[in-house]
């Protein structure tokens, strides 16, 4: 039989081998070279990855709110619709209110009346009911010095003054001649007036604010009328002027014994 040498055995034991040492070498220096190899092939992986995530990302639905939901896929919600604009109100005509009433044969001449007086129906219906209700009377205006105050009432052209001497009146002069609050009308000045009381502040002296003349005024023997100053009024109207003295500086006895002031002021 052949006999093999066995080399390893005869090589003694401690000791490296030349050749392998080298062969070793190359092997070591090359895992560097390897490494930078396979780092680009990862990094093409990796960024692979990356865009395959940013694509299935991009493919997925998206998550809705129930809000969006409710109104659509995403779409913003809908604006509120906008009403239309109220129609533009009807102009008044001189007639548009005489239909509701029954003047039966006088509608013709109704109709007429107001086209011919340039009047709305209730500037027609207030000229007829002031001349018939006011019989007798007329249609006064007056105002204060500085035109802030001014006003209209119905009075007689011939006018009963009441001349006062309390302690007010007789300072100022307060001659006036009184009417029912219904026949009083204030046409413009509300917010220019002021008024004094005193005593017992029955008595509601207004006068104007910017010239300080008194027009009118609420006596205290008439809250329920007015006073109204004969020498404030407008020319052309007053036919006559009678003055009654009143004695206002005993006025609870001037009261009792007057018979007619108090019911001057009542309709």
């Amino acid at each position: 039989m052949r006999q093999t040498r066995n080399t390893v055995s005869s090589e003694p034991s401690g000791q490296k081998r030349p050749r392998a040492s080298r062969a070793s070498a190359p092997a070591s220096a090359s895992a560097p070279s390897a490494s930078r190899a396979r780092r680009p092939r990862d990094q093409a992986r990796s960024s692979g990855q990356a865009a395959a995530r940013q694509r299935s990302a991009k493919q997925r639905p998206k998550q809705l709110s129930p809000r969006s939901q409710e109104v659509g896929h995403g779409d913003p919600p809908p604006e509120p619709a906008l009403l239309p604009p109220p129609p533009p109100p009807t102009p008044a005509t001189p007639t548009s209110s005489v239909a509701t009433l029954d003047l039966g044969d006088q509608r013709e001449r109704w109709e007429t009346f107001q086209k011919r007086q340039k009047l709305t129906f209730e500037g027609a219906a207030k000229l007829l009911l002031d001349t018939f209700e006011y019989q007798g009377l007329v249609k006064h205006t007056g105002g204060c010095h500085c035109g802030a105050v001014r006003f209209e009432v119905w009075a007689s052209a011939d006018l009963h003054i009441f001349d006062c001497n309390c302690t007010v009146c007789k300072k100022k002069q307060n001659r006036h001649f009184i009417v029912p609050a219904s026949r009083f009308k204030l046409l413009k000045g509300a917010e220019s007036i002021t008024t004094y009381t005193f005593n017992t502040h029955q008595a509601q002296h207004t006068f104007c604010k910017k010239c300080g003349v008194q027009s009118f005024y609420t006596p205290r023997s008439n809250p329920g009328g007015f006073g109204i100053a004969p020498h404030c009024l407008d020319e052309g109207t007053v036919r006559s002027v009678v003055v009654e003295e009143f004695n206002g500086s005993d006025w609870e006895k001037a009261m009792k014994e007057h018979k007619t002031i108090k019911n001057m002021s009542k309709e």
